[in-house]
């Protein structure tokens, strides 16, 4: 794939884009969160069971996990700079339809045009970052980028918890225009327009993978939300049986759409196994911790908010400090012993009994947000810090619907794991804060242990990502 010649970006847009990313990372990071808390209040508002909005969530993943596949493609196609307007667009319009909808059909429609969007958004942002900076900058670049991505989380069920109790549901929705505006406008002027030669189009690529991704996400979504196990294996296989079947097509064509050779890139390799596997662990504790303030505690969601706060602050923190640690120690070192360190933590939170108080668990988040902070960066750098120019766009796209399955993963991990605890009462005791404590144990367990995949990392591996200041 031969990149068109474009004039090179200013100091301005290189101080701006980051910020552009940034702004479209945290808009969609906060509504897929601040929308878990509204749920209830939603259906109570819409005359619709609470039971069955969770074809808002499901709705929008689905079609991140369809479209998200060729957002590489358009943006070499179409330019990365109408692609992100369009994409923003997009976002920002969903959001608006969903605050005016009467009922749970148009909420739907509206959560797909979100996804539209939102599967758009982000990789064509950060592919836009990747081309924008050089190696020994875009460390830095995309470490101010990444923190939506950790507050995100931490912040939307906060805020979430007190715009329904103060304002009303449709606020949830609202807040994103304003952003999405300003992410527009800053765009229209600031967004450099790479575009690419494309020789074709892998369409048979393209729905063999979209196709897995999409079986994946249901059934990942339904671990969560069933007790019948034997359908949503079924669809989970379905899923691995089309990404064979992507695999066997894939080593035939001559121009797929995620081409093999990219894992044939070690560091590639790595950082797209090594997320998947610590994200199994990390992308659970979000959900569970408030989850158990709530129903073992019986705490409020705004409290159980608040415990969880502390994440984003020291998330912030952590990347004042994560360049200097990458370059002091390396990656290979920082994975390895910063892996060990969250599963760690993770497995503290299984100490405290219902007996101690909740307040317990606030310095181990804050730790366990600075050392958040430190993997997300180390993770989505070593992952692209040696991918060719052709091999950019395809490469980065691909990591984005690593990163969105992983997520998945984590989540419908704990729930499962959660649950096998729950209906064990004898273990348990017939005390459902036992049957948390468990599974953070596990969680943990499985975290450290995914620490290893580094190890395949070399000492020298990502010193071309490294900072020169």
């Amino acid at each position: 794939m031969n990149e068109v010649k474009i004039p090179q970006p200013d100091a301005t847009t290189k101080k701006l884009l980051p910020v552009i990313l940034a702004t479209s990372i945290f808009m969609q990071m906060l509504d897929s969160t601040i929308l878990n808390t509204s749920l209830t209040t939603i259906a109570k508002d819409i005359n619709e069971s609470p039971l069955e909005m969770q074809n808002a969530i499901i709705s929008y993943v689905l079609t991140l996990a369809l479209l998200m596949p060729v957002s590489g493609f358009l943006a070499d196609k179409f330019g990365t700079k109408k692609i992100f307007i369009i994409a923003l667009f997009l976002f920002s319009l969903g959001s608006l339809f969903c605050s005016l909808s009467q009922n749970l059909t148009q909420l739907v429609i509206s959560r797909i045009v979100q996804g539209i969007g939102g599967s758009l958004m982000t990789p064509v942002g950060k592919l836009a970052l990747i081309k924008t900076f050089p190696k020994k900058e875009l460390l830095k670049a995309m470490n101010f980028a990444i923190i939506p991505a950790l507050i995100g989380p931490v912040l939307g069920p906060l805020v979430g918890g007190y715009m329904v109790d103060y304002l009303s549901w449709h606020w949830i929705f609202l807040i994103n225009i304003p952003i999405g505006l300003i992410g527009i406008l800053l765009s229209l002027k600031f967004m450099p327009d790479y575009k690419s030669k494309i020789l074709d189009f892998d369409l048979k690529g393209f729905l063999l993978f979209a196709a897995a991704s999409l079986l994946l996400s249901i059934a990942l979504e339904l671990f969560g939300n069933t007790v019948r196990v034997t359908p949503v294996l079924a669809i989970l296989m379905s899923g691995f049986l089309m990404l064979y079947w992507y695999y066997r097509h894939a080593s035939k064509d001559n121009n797929p759409i995620f081409p093999l050779n990219l894992f044939q890139v070690r560091t590639f390799r790595i950082g797209i196994l090594g997320s998947l596997a610590t994200r199994l662990g990390i992308s659970s504790i979000p959900l569970l911790l408030p989850m158990m303030i709530q129903i073992a505690y019986g705490q409020s969601a705004v409290v159980s908010g608040w415990i969880v706060a502390p994440m984003a602050l020291t998330a912030m923190f952590g990347k004042s400090t994560v360049i200097t640690i990458l370059n002091k120690f390396g990656y290979r070192t920082t994975l390895m012993v910063n892996t060990f360190i969250i599963g760690f933590l993770i497995c503290c939170m299984a100490i405290p009994s219902i007996h101690n108080s909740i307040y317990w668990y606030v310095p181990i988040i804050a730790v366990l947000g600075f050392f958040n902070s430190i993997q997300f960066t180390s993770m989505n750098s070593i992952s692209i810090a040696d991918l060719r120019q052709y091999h950019t766009s395809s490469g980065n796209s691909l990591v984005s619907v690593n990163q969105q399955l992983a997520i998945g993963f984590g989540i419908a991990f704990g729930l499962l794991v959660l649950k096998i605890f729950e209906g064990d009462v004898k273990l348990i005791h017939n005390e459902i804060h036992n049957a948390f404590r468990y599974t953070f144990l596990i969680v943990g367990s499985l975290t450290i242990l995914s620490g290893m995949v580094f190890r395949r990392l070399h000492f020298k591996d990502g010193d071309n990502m490294k900072s020169e200041d």
